[in-house]
């Protein structure tokens, strides 16, 4: 059923899906507004693969194979012609509903629509649509192609058909775990994750341990692939910022605001990988130095 899959905007994220997607043998148009963007993004694959490359995991061959699956569209008409378009452009609710009014009314009823955010409203966004029954949330782990988790998640319009064709593309087609969310500010894995950071912010505010300490005990304590310092700084300071600052909004709850701490080095431009510096230091791969 799933053969051409659209993803619009080709930040971190969007990579990550679009690799991902093309590797598992579909077809994959990828979306900026421009095509430097476009370039970029293509760059950032590129160096994905060779990364791979280097360390036995693909071939040249398969490189060159999972590259050719994916075209690079600043033309958005053309993603009339896929089955599914998964939206990963940034947290802005503003946005990302104009995106969904410009897919609705370009792809034919049948074509599910899907967000991968991991905060705002699928109801809100799906609003802006005329058939707010295909819109449904497809929530991605970074780095997209290690973790085999998505959650599913239903706002109060989504189907049962687009639900379960959806589940049948995540379990199915990619081949990773798809679990049920009904729609709640940050679903699950973003609620329970910034507010492992947010404490460890404050655990670090008040001196406690080193930055270094805290992620070591949890690494070593939980068997964390990283420890929350280490995931605020790849996940982004201002992302993870912008989370907390809405599950606050959403939720009113005290353990949601925002530590200080974490404003401080947002307003500093210390955004963690994607500047080089953050809570760690980070080379042009992303490697901690």
């Amino acid at each position: 059923m799933f053969k051409k899959i659209g993803v619009v905007g080709a930040g971190t994220m969007g990579q990550g899906i679009a690799e991902m997607l093309s590797k598992k043998g579909l077809e994959v148009y990828l979306v900026e507004r421009t095509e430097e963007k476009l370039e970029q993004s293509w760059n950032s694959i590129e160096i994905s693969l060779d990364k791979q490359l280097e360390k036995w995991a693909i071939t040249e061959a398969e490189k060159k194979l999972t590259l050719s699956k994916i075209e690079k569209i600043t033309n958005v008409h053309k993603l009339s012609e896929c089955e599914m378009i998964i939206e990963t452009i940034t947290e802005n609710l503003r946005d990302k509903k104009k995106v969904f009014e410009m897919l609705d009314e370009i792809c034919s009823p049948d074509v599910i629509l899907a967000s991968n955010t991991s905060t705002l409203s699928l109801t809100e966004l799906a609003s802006k649509t005329k058939h707010p029954e295909r819109v449904i949330g497809l929530h991605f782990l970074h780095p997209v192609a290690e973790i085999d988790l998505v959650e599913i998640i239903r706002g109060l319009r989504t189907s049962e058909e687009t639900f379960l064709n959806t589940l049948n593309f995540v379990q199915d087609t990619i081949e990773k775990k798809g679990i049920m969310v009904y729609e709640s500010p940050g679903f699950v894995t973003s609620r329970l994750i910034c507010l492992l950071i947010n404490e460890a912010l404050h655990t670090l505010e008040e001196g406690v341990a080193s930055a270094e300490d805290i992620d070591t005990a949890m690494r070593l304590g939980y068997d964390f692939r990283y420890g929350p310092l280490e995931m605020c700084d790849r996940f982004g300071l201002d992302a993870v910022l912008a989370a907390l600052d809405r599950l606050f909004r959403e939720f009113g709850d005290l353990k949601y605001r925002p530590s200080y701490l974490l404003k401080k080095m947002v307003r500093a431009g210390n955004l963690g990988v994607k500047t080089g510096e953050g809570f760690f230091r980070y080379d042009v791969d992303g490697d901690r130095i």
